[in-house]
């Protein structure tokens, strides 16, 4: 039997490195921690197919035999990707999974993701502090050059860093309720604030026996690259759980995304504005 398949995705800067390191912890669970080509494969193979004019002569000759061969090659491709697998469970990371989670669940009926949050004038201070300690370097997408309200709106953009996975979450209350059952957020502050009950929930959630964590000593995984990411999005990992200092946001900033994103403190921060 194939291992039960678990996305990790959401926000930047919001957990999802600790987060694999804390599933990683489980004797059940396969969690590698670092980003995972899968989800982008998959979409390309989505796209490519669609364009390929062999297989769109066949859907006009044979729609319905030539579509379940699509969809057994996409399951064959996602369970092949982990075929060396032991555990119960694999976990595998990637940000674009809650904007793909219709295509994911077409292919793998049972599949699951975990979504991590953060209060988001948080995620654009954690971005704007590792710019700062590297100012010398610039972002992938060449924000740089502009100030720091201007970084915190380009941040935000459709395609950006923060925009992007935001929009995703933003479509949830759309999806089909069966849908939305296959989801389970976590929040970053949760996670640090109480890490052992946090994941309690979680194990239990994903059909796990039950395991306790200890938040003081963690086995460190596989790191992933920074310098992909011109060093502004780290993912370090640590022995132990610490919370964090609070970044200190501009009031103008903090009230600028507060205002925007009213619906997502809405759904996800309720009375924590």
């Amino acid at each position: 039997m194939p291992p039960k398949f678990v996305g990790v995705t959401g926000l930047p800067r919001a957990g999802s490195t600790l987060l694999c390191q804390l599933l990683a912890q489980h004797p059940e669970i396969q969690c590698e921690g670092h980003s995972s080509p899968l989800c982008n494969t998959l979409l390309g193979i989505r796209r490519m197919i669609s364009d390929d004019q062999f297989f769109l002569s066949q859907l006009d000759n044979a729609f319905d035999s030539s579509y379940a061969h699509l969809t057994s090659a996409m399951q064959g491709f996602l369970r092949g990707w982990n075929q060396d697998c032991s555990k119960k469970t694999v976990v595998d990371k990637n940000r674009a999974w809650l904007h793909a989670i219709e295509l994911l669940l077409h292919i793998e009926p049972q599949a699951k993701l975990i979504v991590c949050l953060r209060e988001l004038g948080q995620i654009y201070g954690s971005i704007e502090a590792q710019h700062q300690r590297t100012i010398l370097v610039d972002f992938i997408d060449h924000l740089a050059d502009f100030d720091r309200f201007g970084r915190a709106d380009m941040l935000f953009a459709k395609d950006k860093a923060i925009g992007a996975p935001l929009i995703s979450l933003h479509a949830v209350p759309d999806l089909p309720k069966v849908v939305q059952d296959r989801l389970f957020f976590v929040r970053f502050e949760d996670l640090v604030e109480k890490p052992a009950a946090c994941m309690s929930h979680l194990y239990a959630w994903l059909g796990l026996s039950p395991f306790e964590i200890n938040p003081a000593k963690l086995a460190i995984g596989i790191r992933e690259s920074d310098s992909h990411y011109h060093m502004k999005y780290t993912h370090q990992q640590s022995e132990r759980i610490s919370k964090p200092k609070m970044h200190d946001i501009p009031p103008r900033i903090q009230a600028q995304i507060e205002s925007a994103y009213a619906w997502f403190y809405q759904m996800y921060y309720p009375g924590k504005r």
